[in-house]
């Protein structure tokens, strides 16, 4: 029987350039907690996002924002993980001198960035609706960074080939589709976050239900037994999950999720 289900939001509940979930959705995951089955959100996203997006279920739902490092429920902070501060000093200093690539840091209440205005800040605002504040230096603030985001609105993955070789070891570094290469705690992914949920809960791999589409969501597929990729996920997802969906623009997820009803 499943316990929980965990999904991934962008690319995977949402297509791209949309910003509200379908009411049906809620209507389903509500019929899925009055027969028991716990839902969690997981996502890169901040948890403030998370909690707008999910706003008329978001008081019977789980967090697992910014990649796993903040899980938690509606106004409860559960679990946070942080990387070490010196580390992420000096990675911050090394992408200010890259072409094109914006920061993003995540804190416990808010997400900051050193540069007002632009497609980045834009889309934070507009698309995920962050509550996102300007500092003049991400390396002097007094919030601790449980997360970072770098964002370069094309070729993320070549462009961060030479970070992800030398934070690697120091640093979990995560494509997380289109723009954006996450930043977090070595030990930190969604997987690690569901497993989490799951020993907390006293839920199995064998009684959880997961839906993704990026690298990111990789560990998360394999810390369930009914692991789906949606219809457009990147190959290496695919080739990590059990099952398939349908596309996401063809509702996949729902559709999983109406059967199981």
């Amino acid at each position: 029987m499943i316990k929980l289900i965990v999904s991934d939001i962008d690319g995977t509940l949402l297509t791209e350039g949309t910003h509200e979930l379908k009411p049906e959705f809620f209507e389903v995951l509500l019929k899925l907690r009055s027969k028991g089955i716990q839902f969690a959100a997981a996502s890169g996203r901040h948890w403030i996002s998370i909690d707008r997006l999910f706003q008329p279920v978001k008081e019977k739902i789980f967090y697992i924002a910014d990649n796993g490092s903040y899980i938690g429920t509606y106004n409860r902070q559960l679990f946070t993980f942080a990387p070490p501060k010196d580390v992420l000093d000096q990675l911050i200093r090394d992408v200010r001198t890259m072409d094109g690539m914006d920061l993003v840091a995540s804190c416990r209440d808010a997400v900051y960035m050193e540069h007002k205005g632009g497609e980045c800040w834009d889309w934070l605002i507009h698309g995920y609706q962050y509550k996102l504040n300007y500092v003049e230096d991400l390396t002097a603030m007094e919030p601790e960074i449980t997360k970072m985001a770098v964002y370069r609105s094309k070729d993320i993955e070549p462009s961060t080939k030479g970070l992800r070789e030398k934070y690697g070891d120091k640093l979990k570094m995560s494509i997380s589709g289109g723009p954006w290469l996450d930043i977090m705690e070595k030990t930190v992914n969604k997987g690690a976050a569901v497993k989490t949920l799951q020993e907390s809960l006293d839920i199995s791999p064998r009684e959880t239900m997961v839906f993704g589409d990026q690298m990111n969501d990789v560990e998360m597929l394999k810390q369930a037994y009914y692991s789906f990729a949606v219809g457009g996920a990147r190959r290496e997802v695919k080739e990590a999950a059990r099952f398939q969906t349908d596309l996401t623009e063809q509702d996949g997820v729902l559709k999983v999720l109406k059967t199981l009803l």
